[in-house]
C-alpha cells in the first residue's frame, strides 16, 4: 500500500464512526488537500471507500425520495448563467404568476402518492418579498398537513422570513452555493457569494435544515469543485441534503456551449461528498436524464441515496416516475 493510499485508508475510517462533536466543530474538518487526494485516488479505490462510509451511516439499499415543483416560473432579475428561467435570456420559458394554492395541493398528493416523501416548492425570485411569503407559508402548512415533508428554495431571504417559514412548518431550505468561491463570478454577476452564505446563516439561525450543493459540468476545474466540495463539508453544520447536479444545458442561456463532462467525473463527485459528509443525504438531483441506468447504480453504490423524482425538475426534464420505479427494482432498491 502507497503512502497516499494508507493516508486516504486513515481518514476514511476515521469518519466510518465520526464522533458527534465534529458535526458542529468551526474548525476544517477536511483541508483542501484532503479533497483533492480523494479526488486523484484510483477510481476503484475511491468508489470502494465510498461506499464504505455509505454503509456505515445509511442502509445502502435505500433512497429518499423528492419531488420537486415550480411553484412560481420564469421572469427571474438574477443573470445565473445556467438558469432558463432569468428574464436576461431567451429561451422559451415564460414568466408566470405564483401558482394557486389549490395546484400546488393537488400536485404534492400526487407526489404522496407516487411514493415521495419530501415536497420542494421553488420559486424564480431573487428573493420573496412581503405579499409572497404570506401565500408560501399557506402553501407549507397545507403541503405538511399530508404528512409530508417540506423544503422551499425561493431565492435570497431577509431577516425574519426563515423564522415566518419554520413557524409554517418548513422542514428543508434549499439554497446551493453552485461553485467554488473562484469560479462563481463567471457564471453570476448579480448576487455575490457572501450572499449565499448570508441566506444559510438565517435558514440555520431558525432551525430549519439545509439542502446545499452545487452544479457540475459548467466548465469548472476540478480544482473548482475541489473548491466547492471544501465550502460545504467545512461548514459549522454540513448540509442536512446535498444536491449534486449535472448541467442540464437550454437553448439561449450563456452555458448552452459548456464542455460536456465526463460521468465518470461526476460520479467522483458524489463519493467525495459521500466521503467528506458522512452523515449528509446526497442527492442525484439535475441531469439524471442524461445518464445510463448503469451510471446512476454507480452514483447510488457511491453514496447517493437521495433523489429528485417526477417528470419536471422546475423547467427541465427529469426520468419519469415509471422508469424510475423499474430501476429500483432491478437495483432492489426500496424507498425510505
Amino acid at each position: 500500500m502507497t503512502k497516499s493510499e494508507s493516508a486516504l485508508k486513515e481518514k476514511t475510517v476515521s469518519f466510518i464512526n465520526p464522533k458527534k462533536e465534529q458535526s458542529n466543530n468551526k474548525k476544517e474538518v477536511w483541508s483542501k488537500a484532503d479533497i483533492k487526494k480523494f479526488f486523484e485516488t484510483p477510481f476503484n479505490d475511491l468508489i470502494f471507500n465510498a461506499h464504505q462510509v455509505h454503509r456505515s451511516h445509511f442502509d445502502p439499499n435505500r433512497v429518499q425520495l423528492s419531488t420537486l415543483l415550480s411553484i412560481k416560473t420564469g421572469g427571474c432579475s438574477e443573470d445565473c448563467g445556467y438558469c432558463p428561467q432569468s428574464a436576461r435570456y431567451d429561451t422559451t420559458v415564460d414568466n408566470e404568476p405564483i401558482m394557486h394554492i389549490d395546484d400546488v395541493i393537488s400536485a404534492a398528493k400526487q407526489a404522496k402518492d407516487a411514493g415521495a416523501t419530501r415536497f420542494c416548492m421553488g420559486a424564480a425570485w431573487r428573493g420573496p418579498k412581503e405579499k409572497d411569503i404570506g401565500l408560501v407559508e399557506n402553501m407549507i402548512s397545507e403541503v405538511k398537513s399530508l404528512g409530508l415533508e417540506t423544503c422551499a428554495t425561493l431565492g435570497m431571504l431577509k431577516d425574519g422570513q426563515a423564522e415566518r417559514l419554520k413557524d409554517a412548518g418548513l422542514d428543508y431550505y434549499n439554497h446551493n452555493l453552485d461553485t467554488s468561491p473562484e469560479y462563481y463570478g463567471d457564471i453570476i454577476s448579480t448576487r455575490t457569494y457572501q450572499d449565499r452564505l448570508d441566506t444559510l446563516s438565517r435558514v440555520r439561525d431558525a432551525n430549519i435544515n439545509v439542502c446545499c450543493g452545487g452544479i457540475v459540468g459548467m466548465g469548472e476545474s476540478r480544482e473548482d469543485r475541489i473548491n466547492l466540495i471544501y465550502q460545504l463539508a467545512n461548514m459549522s453544520i454540513p448540509p442536512e441534503s446535498v444536491p449534486i447536479n449535472l448541467l442540464t444545458k437550454v437553448e439561449g442561456t450563456p452555458l448552452i456551449e459548456a464542455p460536456e463532462l465526463d460521468h465518470f467525473e461526476f460520479i467522483r463527485m458524489i463519493a467525495v461528498a459521500r466521503i467528506c459528509m458522512p452523515e449528509s443525504f446526497v442527492r442525484l438531483s439535475a441531469g439524471r436524464e442524461s445518464m445510463s441506468d448503469g451510471v446512476q447504480a454507480l452514483a447510488f453504490f457511491a453514496g447517493a441515496n437521495s433523489i429528485f423524482y417526477g417528470e419536471e425538475l422546475l423547467t427541465t426534464g427529469n426520468p419519469d416516475v415509471e422508469k424510475d420505479q423499474q430501476l429500483f427494482k432491478r437495483l432492489d432498491i426500496k424507498p425510505i
